[in-house]
């Protein structure tokens, strides 16, 4: 017959403690290893990175600009003189080009780091298109028939049309009326394709911003030309003005907005 013996305490106890060691040896163990070395990758970046950060071979020593002609060269690194010394890495390089935009004469600008210590900087100017004269005053405009800079004895060289009529009513807030503004804009950028036309306009009037009024060098007809066929209505009259001056020799206004109807005006005998 089968024969139990009674149950050993310590031969249980024997033999499960140390298995349980193990175990928790190897729940542990693993965890440890790891946090270890995460440390010490922690502590090397932390290293590397505080290295790189004082480290003067990383320090804005060289800044080279491009693009630029009307904004010199030394008024850009004026601008720009908190990025020299200081580091590539963390040099705040869209603070340094929002500065540079505030520039009357800045269109668009990139700036880029060039490893180890230089910073690039290409600059795109506002193209000069006419003279505007707002009031008393001249400024330079752009295609965009924005201002740019009062006009001065230094922009003497400028050989372009004026445009009259862009000021604003007075108390709107703005030095520039909008549509007028938009109207000059149409017509400056319309004759980027006619350089021969272009350079044969002496005076642009755009004070009904439902008509631009155009006078040509060495003619005193004031040509109507209304809000859009530019080119081809300055190109008529241009053709059509010989045999106009044959039948009007005292031409006053000519109107080409009506297609080959032409409206001549002769000028009064007491003007």
């Amino acid at each position: 017959m089968p024969v139990s013996a009674p149950a050993d305490k310590r031969f249980r106890r024997a033999h499960l403690r140390p298995a349980q060691r193990a175990h928790w040896r190897r729940r542990w163990v693993r965890p440890l290893a790891w946090s270890s070395v995460l440390i010490v990758m922690l502590t090397l970046g932390y290293t590397v990175a505080a290295q790189a950060l004082s480290a003067k071979s990383l320090a804005i020593s060289r800044i080279s600009v491009t693009g630029n002609a009307r904004m010199s060269t030394r008024e850009v690194y004026e601008v720009l003189r908190e990025l020299r010394g200081a580091n590539m890495l963390t040099a705040d390089l869209e603070s340094a080009r929002e500065k540079l935009l505030d520039s009357p004469w800045i269109a668009d600008v990139e700036i880029r780091r060039s490893f180890p210590s230089g910073i690039s900087v290409a600059v795109v100017e506002r193209d000069v298109a006419a003279i505007g004269r707002i009031g008393a005053e001249l400024y330079l405009i752009d295609a965009r028939g924005d201002t740019i800079v009062q006009f001065g004895p230094s922009h003497a060289g400028f050989d372009l049309p004026v445009i009259n009529g862009l000021g604003a009513a007075e108390g709107g807030g703005s030095l520039v009326d909008e549509q007028r503004a938009a109207l000059a804009s149409r017509l400056l950028t319309a004759l980027r394709a006619r350089p021969d036309l272009a350079t044969r306009i002496s005076e642009i009037d755009v004070s009904d911003p439902r008509d631009a009024v155009v006078l040509l060098n060495g003619d005193t007809a004031l040509v109507h030309i209304g809000i859009e066929q530019f080119v081809e209505r300055l190109q008529l009259y241009v053709d059509m003005a010989p045999a106009l001056r044959e039948r009007v020799p005292a031409i006053d206004q000519v109107d080409v907005r009506y297609g080959e109807r032409v409206v001549v005006r002769p000028r009064q005998a007491n003007r």
